[in-house]
Formats: C-alpha cells, sequence, structure tokens
C-alpha cells in the first residue's frame, strides 16, 4: 500500500505517525516543505520517498508538484494528520481519485461555522455563534448573542487567538488583537469545565476512545503565564458525570459521517451536567495527548492509527490501567534557560509515577508561551488513583521551577 503523508517532519508527533505507517506495512512517501536531510531520523528512516515542495500553503504549486512526481504510481491512501494540511489533503485525494474524506466532507472539520450548523441541524447543543468577517459584523454578533463571549478564528486549530470579551469596552481591546484573522466566529461563553472526546475510527467503527480532562481551561491557561497547564487522561471513562459528553462525541462522529482515522472533540461539561460541544478536528490531539493515551493504556496509537487507516481494523487491547497527566512548564524570566530546580525531588517523592519528561536544556532559549502549549518542556505522571495523579501532577506544577535570564 502507498501511503502520501502529508508533513513527515513537522510539528513534533508526525514522524511517529509515519513510523506506525510503515510498521504496519505502508510504502510511505512524504510531502513536505522541509529539505529531506533535515527530517527527524524517525521520519527518514520510515520514509520510502519524499517529495519536497516549496510551500505546503501554495496548493496549486503542491498539486502540480506531487502529480508530476508520482509519475503515475498509484496511490492508496493519502493522509494527514495536521490540521492546515487537511483541505489540500482532500483535493489531492479527488485529483489522484484516491478514497478517503473529500474537500466537502472535511470543510465542517475546518470551518467552525460550518461545523456548528451542521450539529445544529442534527439537533445537538452547541454555543450560540455568529461569523464575523469584519469589524462592524463582530460588533453587530456581539450586541444580538449578549455577553460573555468567545472570539476566535472560524478557521483555528487549539486555543490560538482566541479571546474571552465580557463586554463592548472588554471587545474594543480585542479587536484590535485578531484583525490579522480572516474571519472570527463569534459565540456564547459556555461555563463549565472542558474536557475531550478522542476516538480512533475504521469504517465508522469506533476502535479506541478517549476522554481527558484540561486543567485550567484552556482559555485561561493562555492568559495567565505563571499556570502550568496539564491535560489529564481519565481512567475512569464509565463515570455517571462523563456519559453525556460521550453521547454528544459519538451523535457529533454520526452527523459529520465520519468513517476513518483520528478525530479530536472538545466539549464544555456545565454544572448542571449539561454536555455542550466545543469544536472537533478529524485528527489526533496535539500536545503530546497521544502520547499522554498511550502512557495511559501501554499501547501505541501511532501504530494504532496506522492500521486503522490501511486496514480498516484495531487489534490493540484496550485496558485503561492509569490516569496519566502531562504538565507544560513555563520559565521564569526571559532569554535563555539558567537553571531547573525541583527535578530530581520530585523522582524521589513519586519514583515510578513519573514515566517521562523532556525540558530544555541549560543555555536553550525559552519558547514564546503564547505561540506553543509545549511551552519550555513537559512531564509525564500517572497512577491508577485519580485523586493521586492530580496530587502528583500539581506538585510538578508548582514545585518544579525553571529559570531563564
Amino acid at each position: 500500500m502507498n501511503v502520501l503523508f502529508f508533513s513527515p517532519g513537522f510539528p513534533i508527533e508526525m514522524p511517529f505517525f509515519v513510523r506506525g505507517l510503515a510498521e504496519v506495512g505502508a510504502r510511505v512517501i512524504g510531502i513536505g516543505d522541509q529539505p529531506a536531510g533535515a527530517l527527524p531520523e524517525v521520519a527518514g528512516s520510515a520514509l520510502a520517498g519524499y517529495i519536497h515542495v516549496g510551500s505546503l500553503f501554495d496548493e496549486q504549486a503542491v498539486l502540480q508538484t506531487v502529480q508530476r512526481e508520482l509519475g503515475g504510481r498509484t496511490v492508496d491512501r493519502v493522509e494527514s494528520v495536521w490540521e492546515p494540511g487537511m483541505l489540500l489533503a482532500a483535493r489531492l485525494r479527488e485529483a489522484l481519485g484516491v478514497p478517503g474524506m473529500t474537500v466537502e466532507e472535511t470543510r465542517p472539520f475546518r470551518d467552525k461555522t460550518v461545523m456548528k450548523n451542521v450539529l445544529q441541524k442534527a439537533g445537538l447543543r452547541t454555543p450560540y455563534h455568529a461569523r464575523a468577517a469584519t469589524e462592524a459584523e463582530c460588533r453587530e454578533a456581539a450586541e444580538r448573542l449578549g455577553y460573555p463571549l468567545i472570539v476566535k478564528p472560524v478557521a483555528g486549530a487549539g486555543s490560538a487567538d482566541t479571546y474571552r470579551v465580557d463586554g463592548p469596552d472588554d471587545l474594543e481591546r480585542v479587536i484590535p488583537r485578531v484583525r490579522h484573522v480572516a474571519e472570527l466566529s463569534v459565540e456564547e461563553f459556555i461555563d463549565g469545565d472542558e474536557l475531550t472526546f478522542d476516538t480512533i475510527c475504521h469504517d465508522g467503527q469506533i476502535g479506541y476512545f478517549n476522554v481527558s480532562w484540561y486543567r485550567p481551561r484552556p482559555l485561561l491557561a493562555r492568559t495567565l503565564e505563571w499556570v502550568s497547564p496539564q491535560t489529564v487522561a481519565l481512567r475512569r471513562v464509565e463515570a455517571e458525570h462523563l456519559q453525556p459528553g460521550i453521547e454528544l462525541g459519538l451523535k457529533t462522529l454520526q452527523a459529520l459521517g465520519y468513517r476513518t482515522g483520528f478525530t479530536h472533540l472538545e466539549w464544555f461539561l456545565k454544572e448542571d451536567g449539561e454536555a455542550v460541544f466545543g469544536e472537533i478536528g478529524a485528527r489526533p490531539p496535539g500536545a503530546r495527548s497521544v502520547d499522554l493515551m498511550n502512557y495511559s493504556c501501554d499501547i501505541d496509537l501511532f501504530r494504532g492509527w496506522a492500521e486503522a487507516v490501511c486496514h480498516k481494523r484495531f487489534s490493540q487491547p484496550v485496558e485503561r490501567l492509569y490516569n496519566t497527566a502531562v504538565i507544560f512548564k513555563r520559565a521564569q524570566g526571559q532569554g535563555r534557560i539558567q537553571r531547573v530546580e525541583g527535578i530530581r525531588s520530585l523522582h524521589s517523592r513519586f519514583g515510578p509515577h513519573i514515566v517521562g519528561a523532556d525540558l530544555l536544556p541549560i543555555g536553550a532559549s525559552r519558547r514564546n508561551w503564547k505561540q506553543t502549549l509545549l511551552s519550555d518542556g513537559w512531564v509525564f505522571v500517572r497512577h491508577p488513583d485519580l485523586q493521586t495523579t492530580l496530587h502528583i501532577a500539581d506538585a510538578v506544577g508548582t514545585d518544579l521551577q525553571m529559570f531563564a535570564g
């Protein structure tokens, strides 16, 4: 089986999906704007071929280059698990006559307004919303919907360029910050916990699913630099309070006609127990969440996704052994990392429950915390008991300190 794979070297998880495809027997041909020699070793060693393009955002040029480089060779699948490449992958499928998601099927996963309209027609609870392409439309939508509101890109991913707006004066402060965004979604602010419903599907069947909990909500984590954001994969997915969100997720997949691959749905759990849809991507969650789920069940979901895509099955047994948390650390100060404190003490206290860590080394430049959730490093912890997991995760958040200068 020949599989075209978009952007095998970026973001950070992509090489592991390439390796998963190779491990289930696929011949993987990468398409990317990195020189072949700059690809991570994991990706480079798993690729059978590579098509270098000038820019993945010049769709017409990519289509022409890929068709020329293939030289008539048969392609069985075209895959992108990176959000910006999804529509281009769909267009390439149509151009090459390859099965999989079409442009029409992909659009509701990329356009938040279309997405919510489809789900509203299916009777699912979504935030009340409006589309705004101008400042005047943004103000009009805010006046009609009422405050508080969320303003975010129609075609965004994660919580980038996303703002809570509590009143007209607040809106005027936000508008200049989002002038670079072509179209905005102005929508009702839902108060409650924010969780996920993640799946690997094959031919419309769910082979694996996960529920994660964001601590705190991503919007708050994007606002307060001192916060160490957490994502927690929950072991007891049968818990009663999670069932409305799981049911919402199942109905969402049905309404969108999703068939095969990874999905990542975010939803809100209100204080009264109501589940409200947030958004969904036809891709895996980012920010090391696939590793998070792997640690939770001691499985390989990179390979599991590849098996679903190539062979329409998911054969790995799923046993939820642990609650697992990933904690993202932000250094204090600016410049280069000067020192790290607390990691040895944490290992001494919690030992085997700290299962992974990747912190920027001394001398490395600090990352821009507003542009990446990965921040200046991350730590994975796990334990069968949820409260113990949260205790360890909170200790990492407070006791592990990184300093830049």
